[in-house]
């Protein structure tokens, strides 16, 4: 089977990967739903800013040790070994939003 290189190969890159993807997906989802939520105004930003990072924090914990080990379950069960990488990232992925959704919808209130 051919070895995907288009994905993290090891821990060193995973940590980069996912530190990257969350830093940006935090700074810019978080304070746009505060914004439509209370008003985009710099103090609604400012005050968004000073609780971003307990949220990265939370989130990053959530991926690493709820989501992703559903998720790797999950997936071998829709996708096949013939399938392409394509159809499992987009299985991953898929899984993954869904179930951070439902986690992040219970505990979020």
């Amino acid at each position: 089977m051919h070895k995907e290189t288009r994905l993290p190969q090891n821990g060193r890159e995973f940590v980069l990967f996912l530190a990257i993807i969350s830093i940006l997906s935090v700074n810019i989802i978080a304070p746009i739903i505060m914004g439509f939520e209370l008003g985009f105004r710099k103090d609604v930003y400012l005050e968004t800013l000073q609780v971003l990072p307990i949220i990265w924090v939370c989130v990053v914990l959530l991926v690493v040790f709820v989501a992703n080990p559903i998720v790797n379950k999950l997936v071998p069960k829709f996708v096949e070994p013939t399938d392409g990488f394509n159809t499992r990232v987009l299985f991953t992925i898929l899984f993954s939003v869904t179930i951070l959704s439902m986690l992040l919808t219970i505990i979020g209130p």
